[in-house]
């Protein structure tokens, strides 16, 4: 047991930041605003928990204006993935 607890990354401990990681898994990039309304959470509190993903390097992003109007778009690392992966698996295997 203690093995399999060993896999579990605190990092995706919060639902939102699972919600991140499972949106940027599956798909090539989301922009901030796709991201808050997906997972229904308020600017700030989105905010908050990507800079904790970025801080671990599981998340990056690359900001651009539209226009006048500010864009980010947010991706995951190849770390990152590895790492939920990594983290999903230890899930799995809790399971059976």
């Amino acid at each position: 047991m203690k093995d399999l607890l060993k896999d579990l990354d605190k990092a995706f401990e919060n639902k939102v930041r699972l919600g991140i990681m499972s949106a940027l898994v599956v798909n090539d990039y989301l922009d901030f605003i796709s991201l808050k309304e997906l997972l229904d959470v308020t600017d700030g509190n989105l905010a908050s928990h990507l800079k904790s993903l970025e801080q671990k390097e599981y998340v990056t992003y690359k900001k651009e204006f539209k226009g006048r109007k500010p864009h980010t778009r947010y991706w995951a690392t190849a770390r990152g993935k590895a790492a939920f992966k990594k983290h999903i698996s230890a899930i799995e295997r809790l399971l059976k």
